[in-house]
């Protein structure tokens, strides 16, 4: 082996290894933010976070990393290489392309201010006063534009923001998914609102004891494959999951005593999420590829495991009995009822408590705000009235306030555009691969309702979880299903299985 080629091979693993101890601390005091980190503290820890960031910004740009990639990415340099480095140096040469374009400046006021905004954020949430976060998230957006400005795009600016979290989208590739899925979905959610045998969700809005909702959550996490002691449950303003490595991989939830429905399935949402870091292969530990290839790919595992697992029917001939122990409310509930209640399709404000069908619509909203937001169509103060305009042309209802409509979720505060888009194409790789899974393991559902779910774990970390970012998204979904992603089966999965819930 060329000695100029073992140079850059031992100099980029010790540059990766940095990068990736220094992202790992980042990601704990991420987590410590969003769990309760004391409000007079929030300054200077937004200040801390910055110069962490800035120095893991500062090695993913430096002269020696670009160095390392321009030798390791030539025919000769790449000839040498394992498949581990070999993935690593892709994924180097990707961020380093595209922070190389960015300021070190930028990069660190993007930091301080996300962390920032989060705290303005909660309190706008908190007190319905969307005022109160329209400057700093008018901030936002402006430092958003100027980061396109600095990626560049060859046809809409959004494109920019889409390639950050699925790698190669584009909108004039997710237009037409969505425009299928959103035509499909409102025909559909028209026939569910017509039907005269609509089911009743009212007993899940009873009075639920928030301990044993806990006890319920912990209950069922190690049966559903998650191992506590490589992780842990906490409360949190919005449901996330957290990996610091891949024995610490961190979930949260919120519970609300009148919502039987919130805590529950956005645990067993984020125990997707775990799962899949958990189940992600030792030997990229310190790696760049020691995390999910995307974020579409992402919530297809936690979108999976919550709605095509957690909402079936099998899961709860499974589960209901220790359900019901928990919650004596539930006693005299019958299973088949129960079941149809947690699958209810009927518009709503809250995007995480959205049934399974409407979820997409919410997606939608937000999606098409983002594209206008970034154009130059529309601007911060216009937010609410526009939130309300949409939610009204795709799900049919209003908000009542703006907690309720656009200050619900998170993801602006930290500047996570071009992140929603993710949720629903989770959902149309989560289709997929169930389409897959169901050929394979052709008992699958009888797996779930006798409590084997190891088998399904298993299917899932052999063939997505070990990968890490090993692949990228479009070589993961090919190589799991077979083809390009295809809108068709989550289409076919939301019909037939809402056909027969609203016995159309």
């Amino acid at each position: 082996m060329p000695k100029e080629v073992v140079k850059a091979i031992e100099r980029f693993k010790e540059l990766d290894q940095r990068i990736s101890h220094f992202t790992d601390i980042s990601a704990l005091l991420d987590w410590d933010a969003n769990t309760g980190a004391p409000k007079k503290g929030v300054p200077m820890f937004s200040k801390a976070k910055g110069t962490l960031s800035a120095e893991i910004f500062k090695l993913l740009t430096s002269e020696e990393m670009g160095d390392c990639l321009e030798v390791l990415t030539s025919a000769e340099g790449q000839a040498e290489l394992d498949d581990i480095t070999r993935a690593a140096v892709r994924y180097r040469k990707r961020e380093y392309d595209n922070f190389k374009k960015v300021p070190a400046e930028l990069h660190k006021e993007l930091v301080i201010h996300a962390s920032n905004a989060h705290t303005v954020w909660v309190e706008a949430k908190q007190t319905n006063n969307f005022a109160h976060f329209e400057p700093t998230l008018a901030k936002m957006v402006d430092l958003q534009r100027r980061l396109i400005e600095c990626y560049g795009y060859e046809e809409h600016p959004y494109d920019a923001l889409l390639d950050g979290y699925e790698p190669g989208l584009t909108v004039a590739k997710l237009d037409p998914l969505f425009k299928d899925l959103r035509d499909k979905t409102v025909q559909l959610l028209k026939r569910l609102m017509n039907s005269k045998d609509r089911p009743s969700n009212k007993v899940l809005f009873e009075e639920y004891d928030v301990d044993k909702q806990k006890e319920f959550n912990l209950f069922i996490l190690p049966k559903l494959g998650y191992d506590l002691s490589a992780g842990r449950l906490d409360i949190s303003e919005h449901p996330f999951a957290q990996s610091i490595n891949t024995g610490d991989v961190r979930i949260t939830t919120r519970y609300k005593k009148n919502d039987l429905r919130s805590s529950l399935f956005g645990t067993i949402h984020e125990c997707g999420h775990a799962l899949y870091e958990q189940g992600i292969n030792p030997a990229f530990e310190e790696t760049a590829i020691r995390r999910g290839t995307s974020f579409g790919i992402h919530e297809s595992q936690s979108r999976f495991l919550e709605n095509m697992v957690g909402r079936s029917y099998p899961f709860w001939t499974y589960f209901y009995d220790d359900l019901q122990r928990h919650f004596p409310q539930l006693k005299n509930l019958p299973l088949e009822d129960f079941y149809r209640a947690i699958n209810t399709v009927e518009p709503s404000f809250i995007r995480v408590e959205a049934d399974e069908l409407t979820y997409n619509l919410h997606i939608m909203v937000r999606y098409e705000i983002e594209k206008a937001l970034m154009n130059g169509e529309i601007e911060v103060k216009e937010l609410p009235r526009i939130w309300n305009e949409k939610m009204e042309e795709y799900l049919g209802i209003v908000p009542p306030t703006d907690t309720l409509g656009v200050l619900q979720d998170v993801h602006w505060s930290f500047g996570g555009f071009g992140y929603f888009p993710s949720y629903s194409l989770g959902n149309l790789y989560a289709a997929q691969i169930l389409n897959t899974i169901e050929r394979e393991i052709p008992d699958f559902y009888s797996l779930i309702a006798n409590g084997e779910f190891a088998v399904i774990r298993e299917w899932l970390r052999e063939n997505i979880h070990q990968h890490g970012a090993m692949y990228t998204p479009d070589e993961l979904i090919v190589k799991v299903t077979g083809e390009e992603l295809n809108a068709e089966y989550l289409v076919k999965y939301l019909e037939e299985k809402y056909s027969k819930i609203y016995r159309l």
